[in-house]
């Protein structure tokens, strides 16, 4: 890809940590300023893991992995197992700006 989105509307937040979280790992709210990983929908994706803390990128371009890839232009994302899904049924629709098929990864705005 020659273009970069990297940067665009980035906003994230601390939270509290509920089990285990990796970077990179859609995540939802849980209790009061907690977080754990996703199932199903989804608020954002960790960025950072520290102490029983971990950063969440609510907003912006990010870059997920994926079991079911996506199609670039709107498409319907579900979390599941670490990863985002297609999920035509019961997703939200996100903006996928980009999809890269060898390294099972996708860029969207959240």
């Amino acid at each position: 890809m020659n273009v970069c989105f990297n940067g665009f509307g980035e906003n994230v937040l601390t939270f509290e940590k509920q089990g285990t979280i990796a970077a990179g790992d859609p995540v939802m709210v849980c209790g009061n300023g907690i977080v754990q990983k996703a199932t199903g929908r989804f608020c954002g994706i960790c960025t950072a893991v520290r102490n029983g803390f971990v950063t969440v990128q609510l907003s912006g371009y990010a870059r997920a992995s994926y079991t079911t890839a996506p199609s670039v232009g709107f498409s319907k994302l579900s979390a599941a197992s670490g990863k985002l899904n297609l999920d035509v049924s019961n997703g939200v629709e996100y903006l996928v700006l980009d999809v890269d098929t060898t390294a099972k990864t996708f860029g969207f705005i959240l």
